[in-house]
């Protein structure tokens, strides 16, 4: 049986990587390799992390990098005693960010080093084939993967017959907004689509409900700023478990306007789609990969037309059997493609190639 350390973010807080680390941990692989975990969350414990790292017997390390400059430091000195002790080596990016960072954002000595060290990896992970390009020149071809993200099972729908028949005769549509409060994640844009309805007098046709933290507190005085005149929406909270759950059986379709620099391929599109939600979101990082115009809208990352979106919406409104035909769609696919038991599999492959070459 081959051990295998995780050196990588587990919960909390939970976020998509975080999540997606937790869930390969806690599978059924546990039963044919042996799994042992150093947390790296928490950079004020490094120096545990490090101890732990030097000491472990592990055969493979599992290490899910980071997409920060100061983040990639720390990494870069992880790599280097993963080196030394002539440990196999498997990194996961769970973002689309990390070329642009190592290619622009940072000094010239450590973009080297980064080229460097990857070049002694058995593997590099990436969310989908169009973003492959970002460890090409660091890593050989043949040892770049491919393992999209998953959706908790917890958080995929058991049935959506019901919730079609809804969406074909209710006199409201629900849209959702399920992110955090960044600027670039596009909820600004959102909340004037949401005042555009409001003008237009079709406020009681669409209700716009948000959900998500904040991290700044001028984004939390922009949004219910904004709110205290739009009677159309409805902010809910961090929301997790049974509340995240009831939201996404509520409502018709998704959006996320997303040109979030960091962004890979959110797993809060694949939670609408297993939920029978149409989905509007733009052809950014690897969001391609999982939602083209047949699973709803996808705009341009650079040039959104709320317009367009707008139209969309009405058109979604005015049309429910297209609607539901594109929500019953994203449903099956979610299914065949994003459960937790096919990114296992994935998983699984991964790990057999590298200890088997190793």
């Amino acid at each position: 049986m081959k051990n295998i350390c995780f050196l990588a973010q587990f919960p909390p807080p939970i976020h998509g990587l975080s999540k997606a680390v937790q869930t390969l941990y806690d599978s059924r692989l546990n039963a044919k390799y042996s799994f042992s975990k150093i947390d790296i969350t928490r950079n004020s414990r490094i120096f545990g992390s490090i101890c732990k790292l030097v000491s472990t017997k592990a055969d493979v390390i599992y290490f899910t990098i980071s997409q920060t400059r100061f983040g990639n430091l720390r990494d870069l000195f992880f790599l280097l005693l993963i080196h030394i002790r002539k440990k196999a080596c498997i990194i996961h990016l769970h973002g689309g960010y990390y070329r642009t960072l190592v290619d622009k954002d940072m000094p010239k000595w450590q973009s080297k080093l980064n080229f460097k060290f990857l070049s002694h990896v058995d593997g590099g992970i990436v969310l989908g084939n169009s973003l492959k390009y970002i460890f090409r020149g660091m890593i050989p071809d043949d040892k770049i993967f491919v393992c999209p993200n998953c959706v908790d099972d917890s958080y995929i729908a058991k049935s959506i017959s019901d919730k079609i028949t809804s969406t074909e005769f209710s006199t409201k549509l629900n849209i959702l907004y399920l992110s955090n409060f960044i600027p670039s994640k596009g909820y600004r844009k959102v909340l004037e689509l949401a005042e555009l309805f409001e003008k237009n007098g079709k406020e009681d046709k669409f209700g716009f409900h948000f959900a998500g933290k904040f991290f700044d507190e001028k984004e939390r005085e922009y949004f219910f700023n904004k709110k205290a005149y739009l009677k159309n929406v409805v902010y809910h909270g961090v929301v997790s478990g049974d509340s995240k759950t009831k939201l996404l059986e509520e409502c018709n379709i998704f959006i996320l306007l997303t040109n979030y620099p960091n962004e890979g391929q959110p797993i809060s599109i694949l939670e609408a789609m297993g939920n029978g939600m149409a989905i509007i979101t733009t052809d950014h990082a690897g969001i391609p990969e999982i939602a083209d115009s047949t699973n709803g809208l996808v705009c341009k990352k650079n040039d959104i037309d709320l317009q367009k979106v707008y139209d969309y919406l009405v058109e979604c409104y005015d049309n429910r059997k297209k609607l539901s035909s594109v929500c019953v769609r994203n449903y099956e696919i979610t299914k065949q493609k994003y459960t937790e038991g096919r990114y296992i599999d994935n998983m699984d492959k991964i790990f057999e190639t590298v200890c088997r070459e190793k």
